[in-house]
């Protein structure tokens, strides 16, 4: 998804710029969102309708739906939570702006009183013609970019979201050559970058847990895009344990990044079946791996060296989750056993 803002002082063609711009994306075969800001109050509902009189009742959210869909809600969201949830609604492929001259964002100005470090181009919406908005959007496509806080260049020598934009804008990297990030995670309504490994980690951890479920119980054929929601979700202090993966029972090295996420997520497993209340350590084996075929793979979960009972549903979860996890680590050897020991320092 690619964001550009269009601002520029009042009465300067924004609007009009915007329109013409998402006219020309959509004709090269685009999904467009677009988002308008105003400094007024919009209300999209007429006086008097039954979804008018829902937010006169006292109702925060109101959710109309005919022949198109509307949102009205009451507050006034940030604008990456916005991005955030456009998510939720579709691929897009280009989301253009009509304002928020204060984000940091690619912007194409309509005045040059607006100009700052994040201008690409500044126009003249009244004189460009059909050639230059043709041009704009060529632009567009080269320096419009993802929520800040979600880019990940690693490889390229970038750490954080606002050198990696900066380098987009200035034309420097390019968006294909960003990390190619397959998850997107929001924790209190602000979005939380996840570079290419935690994203991936996180992928095959839940496609690990629904791989054991009977999703044509749902009418769920072929899985494209998969959304969680953990409400009422209390912080969990960082674990200060030691964990050690042998593979084919040969020791994995991992750096310290990797051994915590690893900890936690198993950590995390083990106290999801509620063994006991004082886990000091856990030891986890794999045995008779085929592949990525684990049916006939055998698990044996101990906690504090005591073997745990554990049912056929929880065993392929805990078999299918940690195999995805081993499988983002890249492991080049065919895997036909792992043994994963979580203990106290």
């Amino acid at each position: 998804m690619k964001i550009v803002s269009i601002v520029g002082k009042k009465n300067t063609g924004k609007t009009s710029l915007t329109v013409k711009v998402i006219s020309e994306l959509t004709k090269r075969g685009y999904n467009v969102a677009s988002i308008k800001h105003s400094h007024h109050s919009i209300e999209m509902d007429k006086e008097n309708t039954d979804t008018w009189k829902h937010k006169e009742a006292g109702s925060n959210l109101v959710v109309g739906v005919g022949s198109t869909t509307f949102f009205n809600v009451k507050a006034e969201y940030d604008l990456n939570r916005i991005l955030y949830l456009l998510k939720h609604f579709d691929d897009f492929d280009f989301v253009i702006i009509e304002g928020y001259k204060s984000y940091n964002y690619p912007k194409i100005i309509t005045s040059p009183e607006v100009r700052d470090e994040y201008t690409i181009k500044e126009v003249n919406s009244f004189t460009i013609d059909d050639e230059g908005v043709s041009e704009l959007a060529d632009l567009i496509e080269k320096r419009g970019h993802d929520i800040v806080d979600t880019l990940f260049a690693n490889n390229c020598g970038f750490n954080n979201g606002e050198s990696i934009a900066k380098e987009i804008r200035e034309g420097n990297l390019k968006v294909e050559d960003l990390d190619n990030v397959h998850s997107y995670l929001s924790i209190d309504n602000k979005v939380v970058g996840l570079n290419r490994f935690v994203s991936d980690y996180l992928k095959q951890n839940i496609l690990g847990i629904i791989s054991t479920l009977n999703l044509d119980d749902y009418g769920v054929e072929d899985i494209n895009k998969i959304e969680v929601v953990i409400p009422d979700t209390k912080a969990t202090p960082k674990i200060n344990k030691k964990t050690t993966v042998l593979i084919n029972d040969k020791k994995l090295m991992i750096n310290s990044f990797t051994s915590d996420i690893i900890t936690n997520s198993i950590n995390a497993m083990v106290n999801s079946i509620k063994t006991e209340d004082n886990v000091k350590n856990i030891d986890i084996e794999i045995s008779n791996i085929t592949g990525k075929n684990l049916t006939d793979a055998e698990i044996i979960l101990k906690t504090n060296d005591k073997p745990v009972d554990i049912n056929k549903f929880t065993s392929g979860i805990l078999k299918e989750t940690i195999f995805a996890v081993i499988n983002t680590l890249k492991i080049d050897d065919e895997i036909n056993n792992i043994k994963i020991k979580v203990g106290s320092d």
